[in-house]
């Protein structure tokens, strides 16, 4: 475990003095007593709070004509469960996740409802550590995908979630996606990105980035399957 906390700071670019608080956000509440350690509920219940606080506050400056309802359906997208299970499954987190047997025997580290806690715990864990600036930069870099969505008006349709929960429910499988062609110059490229399930694909994607494209693959996916809206 010390090994994998240590791989995770690498990603972070943090190293914890207090090691005992990041082994604290990666225990869910199912291993608490059997580890005899702290369950992150209460570190969720705080990153909960940085989370709105930081989001809110990067909405806010950012997009300075969007009205209060534009800002809260923004800030619903970023912060929801589905969003955060996402950037946790970024990081890693479900495989540094303590779970009980039972749980993790029943698929707890794919759950996005454990995913979605343990990052709002993680957030916890670096704002008691390092402070409020840390906790931003480390919200707005694992935010950054559905971020750029919202800034292309994008934030009510976040294909590439919706995609990859439909998977999960009918394979448990997630979808990847590979950039199958890239042409134009260095400052205005243009990608072309499959959605797969394994080796069949799903959808065909083009973008002036290679998330967009995914998005747009992604959304394909969705309409071959008749369902598009998330």
């Amino acid at each position: 475990m010390k090994a994998k906390l240590r791989e995770l700071e690498k990603r972070l670019g943090l190293t914890f003095e207090n090691r005992d608080l990041l082994t604290q956000a990666l225990t869910h509440s199912s291993a608490a007593q059997e580890k005899q350690q702290e369950s992150n509920e209460r570190l969720e219940f705080l990153g909960d709070a940085v989370l709105g606080t930081v989001v809110s506050e990067y909405l806010y400056q950012a997009f300075s004509n969007w009205t209060e309802g534009d800002l809260t359906r923004a800030k619903a997208a970023l912060v929801n469960e589905h969003a955060l299970a996402a950037a946790a499954k970024r990081l890693g987190l479900g495989d540094l996740l303590r779970l009980s047997k039972g749980e993790e025997q029943s698929g707890g580290k794919e759950r996005p409802s454990i995913l979605c806690g343990a990052f709002e715990a993680l957030v916890a864990a670096i704002y008691l550590e390092t402070g409020i600036e840390a906790a931003r930069g480390f919200v707005l870099h694992w935010l950054a995908e559905p971020l750029e969505a919202i800034g292309q008006g994008d934030y009510s349709r976040d294909y590439k979630t919706l995609l990859q929960e439909l998977l999960q429910e009918s394979h448990r499988l997630l979808p990847t996606y590979r950039v199958v062609e890239e042409s134009g110059p260095d400052h205005d490229k243009t990608f072309v990105v499959e959605a797969l399930l394994g080796k069949e694909i799903l959808g065909v994607g083009v973008g002036k980035s290679k998330k967009e494209a995914e998005r747009a693959a992604a959304k394909q996916a969705l309409e071959k399957r008749g369902n598009s809206e998330p």
